[in-house]
């Protein structure tokens, strides 16, 4: 199984998504090739956000580095998973009409996903905005994980 975890600048979400889905699946004995991407590539080589870093320091961000989605990612992950309805929509319209079924909102995992549809941006905010995000995504990664072991 290859999980792609997508935001705009793949370096806060993304790679936050990534670090704790990478950790929780190996707990959890799951076989997964974890990446992440952003749909712009604005921070293309960048370490993630050390707002990001510091909030999910139970986490390793280790070999992490930003880079943008590329074409062949629609045919190399089996699951896409974008942190807003925006990076939804960009990756929609760029995916090809064979793999859309690939491509999700994370928080379609979250047992809250009626009230909060997205993993909001914190670039611009304070911690708590990133606390937030870490909390929003452990969850859904819970319910991910779930989900792929009831597949197996």
């Amino acid at each position: 199984m290859n999980v792609l975890f997508v935001c705009l600048g793949n370096i806060c979400r993304s790679p936050t998504a990534h670090a704790v889905f990478r950790q929780q699946a190996a707990q959890a004995g799951l076989s997964v090739n974890v990446e992440s991407a952003g749909t712009s590539a604005s921070h293309k080589g960048e370490a993630p956000d050390p707002r990001s870093i510091k909030a999910a320091s139970a986490y390793s961000f280790k070999g992490l580095r930003s880079r943008p989605v590329l074409d062949q990612d629609f045919n190399e992950y089996d699951l896409i998973l974008a942190m807003d309805k925006q990076n939804l929509a960009d990756l929609q319209r760029r995916c090809p009409a064979d793999q859309q079924h690939k491509v999700k909102l994370l928080m379609s995992y979250h047992p809250d996903f009626a009230k909060v549809p997205e993993v909001p941006d914190p670039y611009y905010g304070g911690p708590r905005g990133f606390d937030f995000v870490l909390q929003l995504i452990e969850v859904a990664c819970q319910h991910l994980i779930i989900e792929l072991k009831q597949r197996q």
